[in-house]
């Protein structure tokens, strides 16, 4: 079994900033891409950024210039550095990851799903 786990979401105000953490754990054999998600009550799940493995990214507008994606390819783990939040930054964040495992039968590939995180902006 694979899991993710996030950490680091809290309340901040405007302007502020947080650090998110994802970490992978159990029986993974490689990660390839990694992404950060946010969804707001009542809104649909959009992509934040999202980073290969050898550290391209790529970033929703709303966020560019704001929000840094990286990974630590050694610990399994994507960062999301969040700056100059503003109230709209609000939702719950998510990671996920696009995970092969090695099984008795050879390779397996599933995305897989944090269970979330959440970030409030407010004064």
């Amino acid at each position: 079994q694979v899991q993710l786990v996030e950490s680091g979401g809290g309340l901040v105000q405007p302007g502020g900033s947080l650090r998110l953490s994802c970490a992978a754990s159990g029986s993974i054999f490689s990660i390839n891409a990694m992404a950060w998600y946010r969804q707001a009550p009542g809104k649909e799940r959009e992509l934040v950024a999202t980073i290969t493995t050898g550290g391209t990214t790529n970033y929703a507008d709303s966020v560019k210039g704001r929000f840094t994606i990286s990974r630590d390819n050694a610990k399994n783990t994507v960062y999301l550095q969040m700056n100059s939040l503003k109230p709209e930054d609000t939702p719950v964040y998510y990671c996920n990851g696009d995970v092969v495992r090695l099984t008795s039968y050879g390779r397996d590939r599933n995305t897989y799903w944090g269970q979330g995180t959440q970030v409030t902006i407010s004064s």
